[in-house]
């Protein structure tokens, strides 16, 4: 979930309440209607609200979609963020290991908040500039894992100068001078969504016998790639 500071006032107390206990039913919906059918009067029912109450909270069907994606973002980015800091610092595979199984199993415990972030696009829904810093904390951490690898002289960069990822994307993130580590960072941070997204919407049922075990070894292809240790 968002973290927010706790509001001042009791009325402050009440909005944030209610904002809270929207979302949450919101996300119930997803489950049994899907993003697409999402709608603020129904959520509005089943909380027992007017839905011109439910206006106050959320002007738009839209502003709940992005209430829902950046919460998920979050949630998402938490898990990995927590599962890798627990890892010594210089086990950089160890570390990509770790976020990454934790990026999986928060997936397969929120599948519906996974596919609406990673599913089909919600038809009429343009997301908004607000959900891009949560949508990057994964690949970022992946990136970090690299960057430290760099800093130590545990990594040295890789030849070839792979001219595919913007210069201010590489300046960004500190891989300037090791472009061609970089594109191989976002194959691995889209390979390994890609991994989750094939499990959890069943396209490697009935060819994978042992889905925790592959992907393990999908991590390992791409730590073997980026020259992890």
């Amino acid at each position: 979930m968002r973290r927010v500071s706790a509001p001042r006032t009791a009325r402050a107390r009440v909005r944030a309440q209610l904002t809270t206990e929207i979302a949450d039913v919101a996300r119930t919906h997803l489950a049994t209607d899907g993003a697409a059918a999402l709608s603020l009067r129904a959520v509005a029912r089943e909380l027992g609200m007017a839905s011109s109450a439910v206006y106050r909270y959320f002007p738009s069907r839209d502003d709940l979609l992005t209430t829902l994606i950046v919460d998920a973002y979050d949630a998402l980015g938490d898990a990995a963020e927590r599962a890798e800091a627990a890892v010594a610092r210089d086990d950089l595979r160890g570390r990509l290991r770790a976020a990454c199984a934790a990026a999986r199993d928060w997936a397969l415990t929120h599948p519906h908040e996974y596919s609406l972030l990673y599913g089909s696009p919600v038809p009429g829904y343009a997301a908004p500039e607000t959900t891009i810093a949560p949508a990057g904390r994964v690949g970022l951490l992946v990136t970090g894992i690299v960057a430290d690898g760099l800093a130590s002289g545990a990594l040295t960069p890789l030849p070839g100068g792979a001219d595919v990822i913007e210069p201010r994307a590489l300046a960004d993130v500190g891989l300037t001078d090791d472009p061609t580590r970089a594109a191989l960072v976002v194959a691995a941070w889209s390979g390994l969504f890609g991994a989750i997204g094939f499990e959890l919407h069943g396209h490697t049922h009935n060819v994978v016998s042992d889905h925790a075990a592959w992907f393990r070894g999908v991590v390992d292809t791409h730590a073997d790639a980026l020259g992890l240790p």
